[in-house]
């Protein structure tokens, strides 16, 4: 029997981590008791039976045939930064990796046929987040201007991007490091759950300052609760330099840093959040302490902490790269969804539903959606 034709319980745990499931919902639903799935997983039992296969199809959401692909595709995860690793669940966090190994996949796919962006990142060593966020801004030629659309930006200059839904309210954000066929990429993932413009820039801002600034190789895991925050907050500050240059917020702010009527006008120019504004004049002297604490009480009295003024009315881009490359491919009928969806299963070992690769890409629904045509005879009428 070969290869293919073997249950991988590894795709059985792929596909319940990505459902957000622990083994003991699986087996609930399933039917089946929770050591039994374990060992599925495990491949402690080798060969499930049809029906279970079937039912496992069912409840997951994958092709029969995902079960029995063998990962053949080179791709290594380094460390995930999440900004809420300290609040939200493992299970939560393990969802949204998998996820990216998924995307990441898909990347490798697409690239066979589209020439992506390189990553254009500059090597910053020991440098305090200020030193780092303007060699960056230097590093892509922005000078002192507003950025206006952050997501673009980063596209861009060659990282990954893609927003994701989450039903878990804690998790903002999260940066990882993927090595494919032994050329590194970056990916930065953020949460439709909050989904304002002020919000996502600067949480991708964040994520570069981690992609500059901290070290990939360590499980960030093991980090106690103090070293994570220190990591945290000189991402915060990276994220606040890169987004608010020093001297052009300086000559914004004027003598109005204590004005919070006044950050609503610039934050339609920066598309950075009045509470984050606030804190940069903070932290560059412009106000004291007191003040800092009494704007932010004033804030939460006027019930403009949590949702701001102009957050219904700013845009930014959403992430378009992999949407883009896609809609391309279509249109230029390099393939039909249902051709790029046969390579995808039969080059790469990744057999996913329509719909699936839709979310996972971006893409409108119905994009991918096979359309079964039964063949019509060319004929001819007798003279």
């Amino acid at each position: 029997m070969s290869n293919r034709t073997l249950f991988n319980g590894e795709r059985l745990k792929a596909a319940r981590i990505y459902r957000g499931l622990t083994v003991a919902e699986l087996a609930e639903r399933l039917e089946l008791q929770r050591q039994t799935v374990s060992m599925y997983e495990n491949d402690k039992i080798k060969n499930p039976d049809f029906n279970t296969i079937t039912t496992m199809s069912k409840v997951l959401g994958f092709p029969k045939k995902f079960f029995y692909e063998q990962n053949t595709i080179d791709v290594k995860n380094g460390s995930t930064y999440f900004r809420a690793l300290l609040t939200s669940s493992k299970k939560y966090r393990n969802e949204q990796i998998q996820r990216i190994d998924f995307l990441i996949i898909l990347y490798r796919y697409l690239s066979e046929y589209v020439e992506f962006p390189e990553t254009k990142l500059p090597t910053i060593q020991n440098l305090a987040p200020e030193e780092a966020a303007k060699q960056l801004r230097e590093f892509w030629d922005l000078g002192d201007k507003p950025i206006d659309n952050i997501v673009y930006l980063v596209e861009q200059n060659g990282l990954i991007v893609t927003s994701f839904d989450s039903g878990n309210e804690s998790i903002d954000a999260f940066s990882q490091m993927i090595t494919i066929d032994n050329s590194e990429k970056f990916l930065i993932g953020y949460s439709n759950n909050k989904n304002t413009a002020a919000r996502i820039h600067f949480d991708i801002a964040h994520e570069l300052g981690h992609i500059l600034m901290h070290e990939w190789s360590e499980d960030i895991e093991t980090l106690s609760r103090e070293e994570f925050k220190a990591k945290e907050k000189e991402a915060n500050e990276f994220a606040s330099a890169f987004l608010l240059p020093k001297e052009a917020f300086l000559s914004d702010i004027g003598n109005f840093a204590d004005n919070i009527t006044y950050y609503i006008e610039l934050k339609k120019k920066w598309k950075v959040s009045i509470s984050a504004m606030i804190r940069r004049s903070y932290s560059l002297g412009l106000i004291d302490y007191d003040t800092y604490q009494y704007m932010m009480r004033t804030m939460q009295k006027k019930g403009i902490m949590k949702k701001e003024p102009l957050d219904d009315k700013l845009y930014t881009a959403k992430p378009s790269l992999l949407k883009t490359s896609m809609s391309m491919l279509l249109e230029h009928g390099v393939f039909t969804p249902k051709e790029f969806l046969d390579e995808l299963s039969f080059d790469y070992n990744l057999s996913l539903e329509s719909y699936e690769v839709e979310s996972l890409l971006g893409l409108p629904s119905g994009s991918l959606k096979v359309v079964n045509i039964a063949p019509i005879h060319e004929l001819k009428i007798k003279k």
